[in-house]
């Protein structure tokens, strides 16, 4: 999708139509309804190329919405299988994946297939990982660099869960930011820094959605800009033990991104971790405890960033775990201030759903194959949980109660620790081989209450 793309559209909702079933198979159409091209919903699907692949972007696009123009099917988000008796798509393509039905799908509805008009981003991961500054005089590495998207950052996106409208929330205001900038909208007249500020405590997974956030981005928008790169900025390494050096590496820094951003295809992501230790650095200097050559390292940090904001290729994603610390000079430059808390209990039950489903598909867990039905996903628990049916132990019902109250159970604790839970649960059974799901849970709900009293206060 080109940055000019819009990201909302209205959807209607016809009388008549088609009958889908609930589980996403095919749907019934004999009459559609007459819905407009501009009403349509506008779904992602991405497709991710094989390493081994030569082929064109652009034929690979044409063939995939081929293939989905023959799907008479309802769009859900998850894993398209790519068609075997396509030959070209086969020998190309490693996945095929419907995103951000969910934006658009309320109470169970579903979107069938003439309602939708798919958007197909194809891409191929890089395998090359993280390319570490080296300064050779014995100091820390001032960045950390990769070329989206990364392999390493594969399923990140979709693995983190957070309250609901939060992802969604950061995808449209980048979109928003690049577009205007793309547009020449007047900055002396609206005033956008394409900056992004996650704040919160420790563990919720801040650094990792600004990573995600840019792996999402360089898949979204490569139609426009082919080439996609990351610097990860290491604060604390910016401020040397020499003072002096700190100006120097700053500059240094920042040539280098400048570098990437002269070139006009490249898409930057500025990723600045643990911002507040700027805060302190400056704090530090005026009481008198620091050398006021911090109080310049911070300006000229400062400084460098303002100088970005004529670049229209440009985002700067930062976090902090001190809320309270961040310097406000620096949250001025914010357009996006957003707290990331400790999980819900909505979020906590969904991380763990996917724990389980990742230990089944890999045989960990047995005697649990229909996943979907026997753990299903937050909402639909809640309509169960309210049915009057009264069922026994060996029901569906009976695990999905026992994977709310771990859920319950885990109150408190980080996105790190929950994602944890599954393996220490698993460490702590007599006979980990052949797990069965009931005991299972029950010995992670005794290891969430555990892990939970071990907290400090």
């Amino acid at each position: 999708m080109s940055a000019s793309s819009p990201m909302e559209v209205s959807m209607q909702n016809p009388q008549d139509g088609g009958i889908g079933d609930q589980n996403g198979g095919v749907t019934i159409n004999s009459a559609p309804s007459p819905i407009l091209p501009q009403d349509k919903v506008l779904v992602s699907v991405e497709v991710s190329l094989k390493p081994s692949s030569t082929a064109r972007a652009n034929d690979v696009q044409s063939a995939v919405e081929r293939m989905l123009e023959k799907r008479s099917l309802s769009y859900s988000d998850g894993p398209v299988p790519v068609p075997l008796d396509d030959r070209f798509l086969t020998e190309n393509v490693q996945s095929i994946c419907i995103c951000d039905t969910d934006e658009w799908v309320q109470n169970h509805e579903i979107l069938l297939f003439w309602q939708v008009k798919p958007v197909v981003h194809v891409f191929q991961l890089s395998e090359e990982g993280a390319c570490e500054d080296v300064s050779g005089d014995g100091q820390p590495s001032t960045f950390n660099e990769w070329i989206l998207p990364a392999k390493e950052f594969d399923g990140m996106w979709e693995s983190l869960i957070y309250e609901s409208g939060l992802k969604q929330r950061l995808l449209r205001y980048a979109a928003s930011a690049l577009l205007f900038t793309e547009k020449g909208v007047n900055p002396f007249l609206v005033s956008w820094n394409r900056i992004v500020l996650l704040h919160g405590p420790p563990g919720t997974g801040k650094t990792s959605l600004c990573k995600a956030l840019a792996q999402k981005l360089s898949i979204r928008f490569n139609s426009r800009y082919p080439q996609c790169q990351l610097i990860e900025v290491n604060a604390h390494s910016l401020f040397s033990k020499w003072f002096s050096e700190s100006g120097k590496l700053v500059a240094k820094l920042f040539s280098k991104i400048q570098e990437m951003v002269d070139e006009e295809n490249n898409l930057v992501f500025v990723l600045i971790d643990e911002v507040e230790s700027l805060a302190a650095a400056r704090k530090a200097a005026l009481s008198g405890s620091e050398p006021s050559d911090s109080i310049r390292v911070v300006n000229a940090l400062l400084t460098q960033l303002d100088k970005l904001k004529s670049a229209p290729n440009v985002i700067i994603l930062t976090t902090s775990n001190i809320t309270a610390a961040i310097d406000i000079a620096f949250v001025d430059r914010a357009d996006i201030k957003a707290y990331v808390g400790p999980p819900t209990l909505q979020a906590r039950y969904e991380i763990l759903r996917s724990c389980l489903h990742e230990l089944v598909r890999t045989g960990i867990l047995s005697h649990l194959e229909d996943c979907e039905s026997m753990l299903p996903n937050f909402a639909s628990l809640k309509e169960k949980l309210n049915m009057p049916e009264v069922q026994d132990a060996q029901t569906p019902l009976h695990l999905c109660k026992q994977l709310f109250e771990t859920a319950e159970a885990c109150e408190g604790l980080s996105g790190r620790s929950l994602r944890k839970l599954p393996f220490l649960a698993h460490a702590a059974l007599a006979n980990p081989y052949g797990c069965d799901p009931s005991k299972f849970l029950s010995t992670m709900t005794d290891t969430a209450r555990r892990e939970r009293s071990e907290l400090p206060d």
